[in-house]
Formats: C-alpha cells, sequence, structure tokens
C-alpha cells in the first residue's frame, strides 16, 4: 500500500491541506465534513505512532472499535468511511500509495445485513406539530433548514449542497445540483417558504462568511455539513419532545429525513396525484413508461401549491 519513499517523516496537517485543497478544485459537496474526518482519522492514527501512509488493517479495524464506543450509528460510521476513502483516492493520486484500503475493508466490516429494524417505520408528525416545530424556532438559519426540508422534501445532501444562486424567488424555484438519485431538478416554493428564505437571506448578509457562495453557513463561516443539519433539527424536536435521542426505534427519533416522509404523506393525504408527488420526490425514471410520461410543469406547480401544507407562519 505505502509508496517506499513517503513512509517517513509525513506530515499529516500538510496531507490533510492539500486534501482540503483537492475537494474545493474537484467542487465537492460538503468539504468540510471530508476534511473532519480525515484530521480525525489522522489524530488517532498519531496515538499509534502511525499516518495514513503507514496505516494497515489493524489500525482500521481498531478506529472502527473506537467509533463503536462512542456509540455511533452506523449510517454515521458508513459515512466516516466514505470520507476516509474519497482521502486515499487522493493520496493514490499525488502518488503517495498504491491503493485505497478502504474499499475492502468496508465491504468486509461494514456490510449491513437486513434485519427486523431495516423494516421500521420512521416517525410521522402532524401538520399541527410541524408547524408547533416550525414556529417555536427563533434563529432565521435553522428555521429555513426546517421549513425548506418540511415544503420540498429534498434530501439533507441536496439541501447543504445548495448556494445562494440556486434561489430564484422571482419565480418561486430552487434548482438543485446534479445527483445520481434525482430526476427532478427543480422544487418549488410556496409563500411560507419564501418567507422565511427572504429573511434568513437577509441574515445571511451580516453572519461572518457571507461572502462564501453556501446558502447556509456553519458557525465556522463555511458550507453548513449534513451532520449540523441533523443536530440542528434533533436539537429542536428533541426541545419539545418530539425527539427522543436515546430510542432505539426509528419511530421515536425526528430526523431531517422525516420531513421527506413528511412532505410525501402529508402530500398524499391532501389529494395530489401519486404521480405529481413521485415527481417532486424526484424519484429516478426507471421504467419506460416514466421516462415518456411528461408531466407538464405550470400543472406540477399548481398542484403542489394547492396541496402543500401550511404551517401558519
Amino acid at each position: 500500500m505505502i509508496a517506499a519513499s513517503s513512509a517517513t517523516n509525513t506530515n499529516t496537517n500538510d496531507l490533510v491541506g492539500r486534501f482540503h485543497e483537492d475537494c474545493n478544485l474537484r467542487g465537492m459537496v460538503s468539504t468540510m465534513d471530508y476534511i473532519y474526518r480525515a484530521k480525525e482519522y489522522c489524530a488517532f492514527l498519531e496515538t499509534r505512532g502511525k499516518n495514513p501512509l503507514t496505516a494497515d488493517r489493524d489500525d482500521l479495524r481498531a478506529f472502527l472499535s473506537r467509533l463503536k464506543e462512542r456509540g455511533l450509528k452506523f449510517k454515521t460510521i458508513d459515512r466516516i468511511y466514505s470520507c476516509l476513502s474519497a482521502f486515499y483516492e487522493f493520496l493514490i493520486i499525488e502518488g503517495l500509495v498504491e491503493y485505497n484500503p478502504i474499499l475492502p475493508f468496508r465491504k468486509y466490516y461494514l456490510r449491513r445485513y437486513k434485519n427486523s429494524s431495516d423494516s421500521e417505520i420512521r416517525k410521522l408528525i402532524s401538520v399541527e406539530d410541524a408547524s408547533r416545530l416550525a414556529n417555536s424556532i427563533l434563529d432565521s438559519r435553522d428555521k429555513c433548514i426546517l421549513v425548506l426540508l418540511f415544503k420540498t422534501g429534498m434530501r439533507v445532501g441536496e439541501l447543504t449542497s445548495l448556494d445562494v444562486t440556486d434561489i430564484d424567488l422571482d419565480k418561486g424555484e430552487v434548482t438543485l445540483k446534479i445527483k445520481k438519485k434525482r430526476s427532478n431538478r427543480v422544487l418549488f416554493l410556496d409563500n411560507e417558504a419564501l418567507e422565511v428564505l427572504q429573511r434568513w437571506l437577509a441574515a445571511r448578509k451580516n453572519r461572518k462568511g457571507a461572502q462564501d457562495k453556501a446558502l447556509f453557513l456553519s458557525k465556522i463561516e463555511k458550507r453548513i455539513t449534513g451532520r449540523s443539519v441533523e443536530e440542528i433539527i434533533e436539537k429542536h424536536a428533541e426541545r419539545l419532545g418530539l425527539h427522543n435521542p436515546g430510542a432505539n426505534r426509528l419511530e421515536d427519533r425526528f430526523t431531517p429525513h422525516c420531513c421527506r416522509h413528511w412532505f410525501v404523506t402529508h402530500l398524499l393525504r391532501a389529494g395530489m396525484s401519486r404521480d405529481f408527488v413521485k415527481e417532486l420526490r424526484g424519484d429516478t425514471r426507471g421504467e419506460a413508461i416514466d421516462i415518456y410520461n411528461h408531466i407538464d410543469k405550470k400543472e406540477l406547480r399548481e398542484s403542489y401549491l394547492a396541496h402543500i401544507p401550511q404551517l401558519g407562519i
């Protein structure tokens, strides 16, 4: 795995710094999450007298044990190793290592087998509770994040990758970045979503890091990460008794993905056609009938505005 000339006197800060520059050059989404995980991994290796160029399978196993000791969820651990895989791919390009050790390790140790928990139902709250939650948040950024998730059903990764220029207040639309899982990239915004967006954009001008293109900024003046969004949503939901952080059942925890379930369920309950809901969800068109079924954008917008639940904002 190791390039012989690179295994000694390695400056891990320099490696992570160069990785950071490379992520920015490639326009990667959630760059700070990749950098944070790379730093975390390097710091752990240093306690074992190692670095990314000399780490072996035992080090990877030890790091996995440390993560599990912290009680992290499977999804979080898998995400961490995904970030580390990107780090090693960078090291390969730089000629510092010969192969990516994360790929076989992740396949063997992080393979997820189906069990009873896979069929658990995610928490679904009422429109009234969603209204109570949204109106309980004073911070303009946090409120905007929650309302956008409720009103558009977008995924967390789609939300964190948004730039200010992706929002069109005049048209009442948001354009998502190109993703493999997403067919429909243009989502609509009703008056409530537009109102919280306008408030946030006004407040954003006075926030540190406002020159950054990211729509949502973190406390460190950079693009917000998916993990930060999870913490924001769970914090506010827990305050109102809608989220139990210690619960094992999914239906007892309110996470950002619950907003996507809320969006779909309440649109269907309001009487929106399944084809329209599917289009707004952005499901990949895998069947020929989906590809040839052209949905009129004007009709879709009108149906959305007629059926999207109001939160009394």
